[in-house]
């Protein structure tokens, strides 16, 4: 029976991390432009002692305090473009996200995905996956697919502090 439970646990605990490790892929390709911020750093900011008297930097940092990752992965390669959504649609079969909203026009395709949270009020992850996207440039970068993660505990009434 021991055999039995500790061949079970080591087939599922390598999926405790599938998500973590199936988008961290396209951080080290050189065609990718990659952002990622984990919780010390959100930990950090919130412990920035600032009085504020804007309600939307109070809700930043309160959110700020709540969130455990943001990643966000860009390029304009086709090739890396279709392996992102492929990792995306083999992450979404894999998970509890739910679409909460697609975007299409002749430009691009956004498409967004909530996990929810303890309540209706929170989510537990936001990921955002674009596509098509034609003739925009950052930073002197361009991009076509961009895909962005944001975990933690979201309060979807402070979410408007983040933008």
């Amino acid at each position: 029976m021991r055999k039995h439970i500790l061949i079970l646990l080591m087939t599922v605990l390598p999926l405790a991390g599938f998500s973590q490790s199936l988008f961290d892929k396209f951080e080290d390709m050189d065609e990718v432009t990659s952002v990622v911020v984990n919780k010390s750093m959100f930990n950090l900011l919130s412990k920035i002692e600032v009085e504020v008297d804007d309600p939307d930097a109070r809700d930043f940092m309160d959110i700020a305090s709540s969130l455990k990752s943001l990643k966000v992965f860009t390029t304009d390669n086709k090739n890396i473009g279709a392996d992102m959504k492929s990792a995306v649609n083999s992450y979404l079969g894999s998970s509890k996200l739910e679409e909460l909203m697609r975007i299409k026009d002749k430009d691009a395709n956004v498409k967004f995905y909530i996990k929810q949270g303890r309540d209706d009020d929170h989510v537990s992850e936001l990921l955002m996956f674009v596509t098509g996207i034609k003739d925009v440039e950052a930073n002197g970068h361009k991009f076509e697919t961009v895909i962005l993660s944001l975990t933690g505990d979201i309060d979807l009434n402070k979410i408007n502090s983040l933008t």
